[in-house]
């Protein structure tokens, strides 16, 4: 089994410019992205400050980071601060030189209102945007989605680019897309009015996969845990690009450091879409026995548009049934020197991590 729960980026890792002398903020650092971006900022010898809900949860986030090879010590500062209230982030700003605003919510199932993503995603961002800039804080990277530039009407052939936007008021939009494209339509706003004179780089990941680092783990790895422990009879007719949650870390870092990255968007994804089918026969095809129960047979969408009717956590799929949506990284590799992993690489990293772990069927 590899090396999967390395923090490394890999060999083509960025050439980071500062180090000691500079304090990074990680918003969200209980995270499953700014958990990787924390320890690739520590092993580049960056001063880490990140907020948590809870004071409580640093153990945690130690804990993660040290699953992941990293120890930072004293190097590594907590402060509590939730992106629905002011308290905390005068604190956590002070003296940071960056800013990686990484926190989000991501829903596993349909929320009741839309509102209960909308109003946290927007108005969070704009909260850490305005103490960071009353803070001095040169340039801070957005952690945005996909989900900001590829939903709305689609175009046969289309390659999605970081020109594109999604139509937040298109019929199916999901209240999880609309939260993401309104927080970082509010960003740039932000930052070309009352914010003006603070660089803003986001970076726009697909669906991020690679080394869980705790139980506790995000939305996008359920995927993989339920196909493992065989809780999914069948595989609905999805389709999504796919990136490494290490490369992922590894772009936030270049978008940070680079002087060709103020002002920009970043798509964050390793290259074509994959489906769900071609997801569980790589496992049985690499893992073999531990991968024995991923069910390779697809489901029809009329089946399971109904059972979405009993299952929540099926309604947040439904208007994606038959659809691809593919993109392009050619940005992020020209003018960042970004070299992902492929989706094969993530998708395998993702299940021998949950199995080292003995994280099969665990989760939120």
């Amino acid at each position: 089994m590899t090396d999967v729960l390395s923090a490394d980026p890999g060999p083509a890792g960025p050439q980071l410019s500062g180090g000691a002398e500079e304090l990074v903020l990680v918003t969200g650092g209980s995270g499953f992205i700014a958990a990787h971006c924390i320890a690739q900022l520590c092993a580049a010898g960056y001063r880490v400050r990140t907020t948590v809900r809870s004071l409580s949860r640093e153990q945690l986030v130690r804990a993660m980071l040290a699953q992941g090879g990293c120890q930072p010590g004293a190097a590594l500062q907590f402060v509590a601060a939730d992106l629905t209230a002011d308290a905390g982030w005068e604190q956590a700003l002070a003296g940071a030189d960056h800013v990686l605003h990484v926190a989000s919510p991501f829903p596993a199932a349909v929320p009741r209102h839309e509102d209960e993503l909308i109003i946290p995603a927007r108005e969070g961002a704009l909260r850490v945007l305005r103490a960071a800039h009353a803070a001095g804080v040169r340039r801070v990277v957005l952690t945005s989605s996909f989900a900001a530039i590829g939903y709305g009407p689609l175009s046969v052939g289309k390659i999605f680019t970081e020109q594109d936007w999604t139509d937040p008021e298109a019929p199916g939009v999901s209240a999880y897309v609309k939260s993401k494209t309104l927080a970082e339509r509010a960003a740039w706003d932000y930052v070309a009015g009352e914010g003006r004179g603070m660089e803003l780089a986001v970076v726009n990941p697909v669906g991020v996969l690679g080394p869980v680092l705790c139980a506790d783990f995000s939305t996008s790895i359920q995927l993989v845990s339920r196909m493992l422990d065989g809780s999914v009879p069948g595989l609905p007719q999805l389709s999504f690009g796919l990136v490494d949650v290490r490369d992922v870390a590894d772009l936030h870092l270049r978008a940070m450091t680079s002087p060709a990255a103020a002002g920009e968007r970043f798509l964050a994804v390793s290259g074509a879409p994959v489906t769900m089918v071609e997801m569980a026969r790589l496992l049985r095809e690499r893992l073999g026995e531990q991968a024995r129960r991923a069910p390779t047979r697809e489901l029809p969408n009329w089946l399971v548009r109904l059972a979405a009717r009993f299952d929540a956590s099926l309604r947040i799929v439904v208007p994606e049934l038959g659809e691809v949506r593919p993109a392009s990284n050619a940005k992020a590799r020209a003018l960042l020197g970004w070299e992902p992993r492929s989706a094969q690489e993530a998708i395998l990293a993702t299940a021998e991590s949950l199995i080292l772990l003995g994280l099969v069927g665990a989760g939120r």
